[in-house]
């Protein structure tokens, strides 16, 4: 989404000429106040230019961006529907529409919005991203490696990408080429929670309990409210018959709001 207020200040730039006008003075106001994330106020102020000019693309853009921060996703897909009706040709609001879909769970046109991003710019590397993550909500997680395969080839730092494509290779019980991403994505970020979560997950699976142990203690150091963690860390615990550190993680995840830590320890704890 940072991407999409970039892409405002430049939009912004491109209204030069018209820099005396109201129109483009409530659009620059829209886009500081994004900028701000002042979303509600942004809307206000690209109302404003759309009522002075029904055409002015950049502020319906603007606008579907500043509701899909508010998640009114259908109200952004309508204002992105508007800058295709005024340039079918823009990939952006392809782009913002198919994220917004994303957000309803209408994955698969979310993909038809990403394929038409990519259609109209095969370099773009978001796009490719988002499908995705879009294929993999799909359980179409050979395909979704192919697009995160293609986010890396274009940036080698991209550590949501190595993340995602770990975690369809996950999905697809190759733990051990899951494991080389999620170490990736955290030599890329050291303090990536979710990598050290998923990289534990799937040593559990390998059965190297401490290994998996080891992620969890992280995951719990970086964020001591993470349920999941306790969780899973209780599960690993229990497989190498520490029955009561697994008990004391459970009842821990119980308490954070993870309910059915509750049904472990009733099967294992009493």
């Amino acid at each position: 989404m940072k991407n999409a207020i970039i892409l405002l200040l430049t939009f912004t730039l491109s209204y030069g000429s018209y820099s005396q006008s109201d129109t483009t003075d409530y659009f620059k106001k829209g886009v500081a106040k994004s900028y701000l994330k002042d979303y509600r106020g942004a809307m206000q102020d690209y109302n404003k230019a759309i009522d002075i000019d029904p055409k002015h693309k950049n502020a319906y853009y603007g606008r579907g961006y500043a509701k899909t921060w508010l998640k009114d996703y259908e109200g952004a897909i309508q204002d992105f529907n508007k800058v295709i009706e005024i340039d079918p040709k823009d990939k952006y609001a392809y782009n913002g529409r198919g994220y917004a879909k994303t957000w309803l769970k209408d994955y698969e046109g979310a993909i038809q919005d990403f394929n038409k991003v990519i259609e109209i710019d095969p370099e773009y590397k978001i796009a490719y991203y988002e499908r995705g993550v879009a294929k993999t909500d799909l359980k179409k997680y050979r395909g979704a490696i192919q697009d995160f395969n293609k986010v890396i080839e274009m940036d080698p730092k991209h550590k949501k990408a190595y993340y995602e494509r770990g975690v369809a290779k996950s999905y697809l019980k190759k733990y051990r080429g899951a494991i080389q991403d999620f170490n990736k994505a955290i030599d890329l970020d050291p303090e990536y929670k979710n990598a050290y979560y998923q990289r534990g997950n799937a040593k559990t699976r390998l059965k190297d309990y401490r290994g998996a142990i080891q992620d969890f203690n992280k995951v719990i150091e970086i964020d001591p409210k993470d349920k999941y963690a306790y969780n899973q860390r209780g599960v690993a615990k229990s497989w190498l018959k520490n029955i009561y550190g697994a008990c004391l993680d459970w009842s821990k995840a119980g308490e954070l709001g993870h309910n059915m830590a509750y049904d472990l320890i009733k099967k294992y704890c009493n």
